[in-house]
C-alpha cells in the first residue's frame, strides 16, 4: 500500500500531476525551474507509490535497464583514478535516470499525459513568439554558456531547435489524423505551428542536429501511419520544403556546409574549430576506450583523461573538455563496454515500448529516436535539458503505452 490513501492520495496524485505539467513546461524556458519542480514532483508523488507496482515496473526491461545503468554508474566510482568529488559529480549524469520508473508508475495510471506534452509545446510556442522577436529586433542573448545568441532568447540553438523538432513531428501526427476525419481547424493551427517552427529553424537558429533527425523522422511517421500515400506525401512535401529552404537561406546552407569545411581545416592545420574539436574528442575518446575496454575507467573520470590528453597540445589537440559529444563513447570511457551495452539496451527496449499506435505513443517514439540520433554527435541523455526530455518523454508516455497494452486482449 502507498504511505498516502483515500483523500489524501488523491489530492498528492491530482498534485503530482499538476507539477509534471509545469515540470514539462519549464524545460524549454529554464534550468533552475525545471529543477526546483522535479524534486517538488519526487516529494509530492513518492507516498502515492505502490511498492508493487513499482517492483514490477523496476523489473520490467522499460524501467529497469535505466536504473541497471545507474547502479553501474554507482559501483564506477569504486575504480575511478580521481577524487570522489569528481566521482559524485560524474554520477550526476546518470541519476535522473532513476525518476523513470516512478513516471511509469504514476501515469500508468494517470489520465493527464496529454496535458503534459501540450504544456511542452505551449512553453515552446511561447519560445518561438520570443525568437521570432528576438530575431527581427536584432537582439542577442545570453544563453548557456554565456555566449550572444541571435534569436536564441534562452538556452541555446542546439536545444531550441531540438525543442521545436519534438513539437514538429508532433503536430504532424496531429495534422495527419485531424486530415483523416476532417477536422480542418485543427489540421489548419497544427500545420501552421509546425512550418512556423520548421521556418525558424531554417532561418533564424539552426542546430546541425536537427537537420539530420529530421528525415529519420519523416521516415518512422511514414512507417508508423502504414501509408504508401502519406510516405509520398511526406516525401515529396520534404524535397519541396527542404529545397526552398536550402535555397533561400544562406544561414541554412553556411550552417551546414560549415561541418565539411571546419573537418577540412581540422585536418590540414589542426584549427580549433566546432567540428574540429568534435573529431579529436572522438578520436581521444576511443583510445580511452581501448585502455579500458570491458569496464572502463571509472565513473567521473572524463575531465581528467581528456586533461592529461590535451596538456602541452595546441590546437584542436590542445583542446579539454568534459563532454566527448558522443553518448555512447561518453559511457564507455567510463563503464566500457558493458555499460555501453546497456545503454544502447535502453534505447531499443524504448523504441519498443513505442510500438503501438496512438498520439502519445508516438510522440514517445520521436523523443526516443531524437535521443538516439542526436547522442551520436553529442551526450543528449547525459545534458540536462535533454536528458530530461527524454526522462518525461519516456516515463510519460511509456506510462500511457504500458496502460494501453495491459487493457488489450491477450
Amino acid at each position: 500500500m502507498p504511505l498516502a490513501t483515500g483523500v489524501h492520495f488523491n489530492r498528492l496524485a491530482k498534485a503530482a500531476d499538476c507539477i509534471a505539467i509545469a515540470a514539462a513546461a519549464s524545460l524549454p524556458l529554464s534550468t533552475s525551474a525545471t529543477a526546483i519542480l522535479i524534486v517538488a514532483w519526487l516529494v509530492v508523488v513518492i507516498p502515492t507509490l505502490d511498492v508493487a507496482a513499482l517492483r514490477r515496473d523496476v523489473l520490467s526491461p522499460a524501467g529497469g535497464l535505466p536504473v541497471l545503468l545507474v547502479l553501474l554508474g554507482v559501483a564506477g566510482t569504486l575504480w575511478a583514478d580521481v577524487s570522489w568529488f569528481a566521482r559524485w559529480k560524474g554520477l550526476d549524469s546518470f541519476l535522473k535516470l532513476l525518476v523513470i520508473p516512478l513516471l511509469l508508475v504514476h501515469f500508468r495510471r494517470s489520465d493527464r499525459a496529454l496535458w503534459v506534452f501540450g504544456a511542452f509545446l505551449a512553453a515552446c510556442v511561447v519560445t518561438l513568439l520570443a525568437s521570432t522577436v528576438n530575431f527581427a529586433t536584432g537582439t542577442q542573448s545570453t544563453g548557456i554558456g554565456g555566449n550572444p545568441f541571435l534569436g536564441v532568447p534562452w538556452k541555446n540553438a542546439a536545444t531550441q531547435s531540438g525543442e521545436f523538432v519534438i513539437c514538429i513531428f508532433g503536430l504532424l501526427y496531429v495534422a495527419i489524423v485531424a486530415f483523416e476525419r476532417r477536422l480542418w481547424w485543427r489540421l489548419v493551427a497544427a500545420v501552421a505551428i509546425a512550418l512556423a517552427m520548421l521556418l525558424n529553424i531554417f532561418y533564424v537558429a539552426t542546430g546541425r542536429t536537427a537537420l539530420v533527425v529530421i528525415p529519420i523522422l519523416l521516415v518512422l511517421l511514414a512507417i508508423k501511419k502504414h501509408s504508401a500515400k502519406a510516405f509520398l506525401v511526406l516525401v515529396v512535401s520534404a524535397v519541396l520544403i527542404g529545397g526552398i529552404g536550402w535555397w533561400s537561406s544562406s544561414y541554412l546552407r553556411d550552417r551546414a556546409t560549415q561541418i565539411v569545411t571546419d573537418a577540412q581545416r581540422y585536418e590540414q592545420t589542426n584549427e580549433r574549430n566546432s567540428s574540429g574539436e568534435r573529431l579529436e574528442f572522438w578520436k581521444k575518446s576511443t583510445a580511452f576506450v581501448t585502455e579500458a575496454p570491458v569496464i572502463g575507467h571509472g565513473t567521473g573520470t572524463i575531465p581528467s583523461l581528456f586533461a592529461a590528453a590535451s596538456a602541452g597540445q595546441s590546437g584542436a589537440a590542445g583542446s579539454a573538455t568534459t563532454n566527448p559529444h558522443n553518448q555512447t563513447l561518453g559511457v564507455a570511457i567510463q563503464l566500457g563496454f558493458v555499460g555501453a551495452l546497456v545503454l544502447w539496451a535502453i534505447w531499443i527496449v524504448h523504441l519498443l515500448l513505442f510500438r503501438g499506435g496512438g498520439l502519445v505513443e508516438w510522440i514517445g517514439l520521436v523523443i526516443v529516436a531524437q535521443n538516439i540520433v542526436g547522442s551520436l554527435f553529442n551526450s543528449h541523455l547525459s545534458d540536462f535539458g535533454q536528458g530530461w526530455i527524454y526522462v518525461f518523454g519516456v516515463g510519460v508516455a511509456g506510462g500511457v503505452a504500458l496502460k494501453n497494452r495491459a487493457a488489450q486482449p491477450s
